[in-house]
């Protein structure tokens, strides 16, 4: 029998030695090393002279505008570090509406007037870049004739070097503009939407007489991914032009027994894990927490708490760099939403919460009942969320989240939030006037052992169905899908929550010096939330029930990816995100067409992929396997055999009624010309009935035979 490509691949990965690392580090130790390669706050003391230093820290840590003098000693002093560690290559590092960055390199060297070498580096060269604007996605931004646009150094994200076999590169974060200073990347809105914030929430505690405070708002994303052998990557056309698995049949065991989920972390993984954990510390990402996830091969990593927008940069290092490491340790790393049906997907979690000096703004303290500037805080998002929660949903869109969302520990299309239940009373009180003492509901755990330690439990529960939960001194989103950029959800949740700052501030403003100050900003706060609760639900977002609930309370159940876009071209939120200096309408619609074009050309990419697998791999096999059947069938008969034949025509028929069925829809998906918003759904259609007598016919036919990796090997060998 012809070997498969699968068996090959089982062959290689059962010869495979896994190295151990079990003896102690030789090198520096991790604190010695952490931000080793990041031109942070002490490189900037030691390469930059007192005065240019201290005019470029107070651009990055107060935000102060920055004095283009000092440009050309900063670029200076950021060569000859970055020199010093290795680089020979610079380049802006931006974040296009790709989804991912992007990069040109630029070598340092240049030659003097006598034709000798030299390593430079302009103040220019830090400042602006100009990469071709036409070729990345604008929404009919830039056509193709106009192909100019900016890179320009965001001075508030650190520099960083970034390493190579053969060298290393200074990156430059950066922001992309157009020629006519129209967005094309995922940051200047965010920065500016910080920008607003920060303003709204200085007006908001002036309101309460605070003292001036700098505000940093933050974001700790926990980031979820699989890890596959790259043996069997290889073999998977789909994984490796889609990112997900086109077919496959479940495996009898997969995560129903939920024995992986915080299980021992396989050697090979473990190696993976440290690995990835230097080079971010390298590089200043503070990676904390790593573990098993619930499905098998799934797992997650997750950093402290940063400012966003340094957070969001350091996510997206944080995904290029598990790839890569990935790639190194013969694994493949797949940051999909849904690379295996019927298991858990992958979402990254979104910790966002803001900062008053020294005072968190989401922590409601020992007596949230009296804690009233948490409590107008609080009742701002609540509002926020309600009347923009729609724009939050349509962050969330792509072509792999649709597979995730509504299960498996994701929350469903309908945006709402969970407070937990002694928060929730807290705020019924507000609303109808009643002034109680806050009863805090901690319990002693007992579980039965008189050496255990005494557990005190928290206040309220979680919930891990509701797409935006407060956690105790934050705000979880967890509708984001694992392969997204973070910058798009904040900068729509930063936006939406400065325009209720500055609501309630204005309200405030009224009664600010009246003596009754605690009694009218409850009144407000009651009125506010009489009108805005409806977004609050504390209980299991996974049922029917609580969708027949939110279409009673006048909920969006935005279900379907385009019904999902449609936010981004209402008026009143093109309005709001004017208003704000965060986008034009002009802006926002071009979101809306790079958006769908990406979404409609990933389908059309999975349809084509599925039509060439299952047309070349599956349904030779299936009908070879049909044709040895019906061949020994029919021997069966000629030498009158009896047993036997029932089965050979049981399992002929089972193949033949399938790869029929196949090559119907395979017809049916090779005669689309064309996918548009009003038949892509016709489409998945077809591809899903594709994959329905694909994943039956690998149950039916020899397993010997079979070209694809298995699930129960993919998830369960690595």
């Amino acid at each position: 029998m012809t070997t498969t490509n699968r068996a090959t691949a089982l062959e290689a990965i059962s010869k495979r030695i896994v190295p151990t690392n079990d003896a102690p580090h030789d090198g520096d130790a991790p604190i010695d090393y952490y931000g080793k390669d990041v031109f942070n706050a002490s490189a900037i003391r030691k390469y930059l002279s007192r005065g240019a230093a201290e005019k470029l820290l107070a651009t990055i840590q107060d935000g102060a505008k920055l004095d283009p003098s000092v440009a050309g000693d900063v670029a200076h002093a950021m060569k000859d570090w970055a020199i010093s560690r290795g680089a020979t290559h610079f380049t802006h590092w931006f974040q296009p509406m790709t989804g991912s960055t992007a990069e040109k390199h630029d070598s340092f060297l240049d030659l003097n007037d006598q034709g000798e070498a030299i390593m430079t580096f302009s103040g220019h060269n830090l400042v602006k870049s100009e990469p071709d604007a036409s070729s990345f996605p604008s929404g009919g931004l830039r056509c193709t004739f106009e192909a100019r646009g900016y890179t320009a150094w965001d001075p508030t994200s650190p520099a960083f070097v970034k390493r190579n076999p053969h060298g290393a590169t200074l990156c430059i974060p950066s922001i992309f503009c157009s020629y006519t200073g129209q967005i094309l990347d995922k940051k200047i809105p965010l920065l500016r939407s910080i920008q607003v914030l920060k303003q709204s929430v200085a007006r908001f505690m002036l309101a309460f007489n605070a003292a001036p405070e700098h505000v940093t708002i933050t974001l700790g994303a926990e980031q979820e991914y699989f890890l596959i052998d790259r043996e069997f990557y290889l073999r998977r056309p789909d994984l490796i032009q889609t990112g997900r698995t086109l077919f496959g049949s479940p495996p009898a065991k997969h995560q129903q027994l939920e024995d992986h989920y915080f299980g021992a972390i396989k050697p090979r993984v473990i190696n993976f894990m440290a690995e990835v954990e230097e080079e971010l510390w390298r590089l200043g990402v503070p990676a904390k927490t790593r573990h098993n996830e619930v499905a098998p091969a799934q797992f997650e990593l997750a950093p402290t708490f940063e400012e966003l927008n340094l957070a969001v940069d350091h996510n997206m290092l944080t995904m290029e760099i598990l790839k890569r490491v990935a790639e190194r340790n013969g694994l493949v790393c797949l940051l999909h939403e849904k690379p295996f049906a019927g298991v858990n997907g992958s979402g990254k979690h979104n910790n966002w919460s803001v900062a008053y000096g020294a005072q968190n703004l989401l922590d409601p303290g020992p007596d949230p009942r009296h804690n009233l500037v948490f409590l107008a805080f609080l009742t701002a998002i609540i509002r926020a969320v309600d009347m923009h929660g729609d724009l939050l949903r349509t962050t969330t869109v792509t072509a792999g989240n649709d597979h995730r969302l509504g299960a498996n520990e994701a929350p469903p299309a309908v945006v709402s939030m969970y407070l937990g239940e002694r928060l929730s009373e807290t705020l019924e009180q507000i609303e109808q006037g009643v002034n109680e003492e806050y009863r805090a509901n901690p319990k002693q755990l007992f579980v039965g052992l008189q050496t255990a330690p005494s557990i005190t439990s928290d206040d309220s529960d979680r919930n891990r169905t509701s797409p935006l939960a407060f956690t105790g001194n934050k705000f979880e989103f967890r509708m984001c899908g694992s392969s997204q950029s973070c910058a798009g959800f904040n900068m729509f949740l930063n936006v939406a929550v400065a325009e209720s700052l500055d609501f309630l501030s204005t309200q405030i403003d009224r009664f600010k010096d009246s003596e009754t100050f605690d009694a009218d900003l409850e009144k407000l706060l009651g009125k506010i939330l009489a009108r805005h609760k409806r977004i609050v639900y504390n209980g299991n977002n996974y049922t029917s029930s609580w969708l027949e609930e939110a279409a009673r309370r006048g909920l969006p159940n935005l279900a379907t990816a385009l019904d999902a876009l449609e936010p981004l071209r209402s008026k009143a939120n093109q309005k709001l995100m004017k208003d704000y200096d965060v986008f034009t309408e002009e802006e926002m619609e071009s979101r809306y067409e790079i958006f769908v074009e990406e979404y409609l050309r990933k389908i059309q990419i999975e349809g084509e992929v599925a039509l060439d697998v299952a047309s070349n791999l599956i349904l030779p096999v299936a009908l070879e396997e049909y044709g040895e059947l019906v061949k020994a069938l029919k021997s069966a008969q000629e030498i009158g055999l009896e047993c036997g034949q029932s089965s050979l025509r049981e399992t002929a028929n089972a193949i033949g009624k399938r790869a029929d069925e196949l090559q119907h829809n395979l017809k049916a998906l090779a005669e689309f010309k064309e996918i548009t918003p009003e038949n892509y759904q016709e489409y998945i259609n077809i591809t899903k009935r594709i994959r329905e007598a694909v994943d039956s016919l690998e149950t039916l036919v020899d397993d010997r035979k079979w070209p694809l990796p298995k699930y129960r090997e993919m998830l369960f060998i690595y």
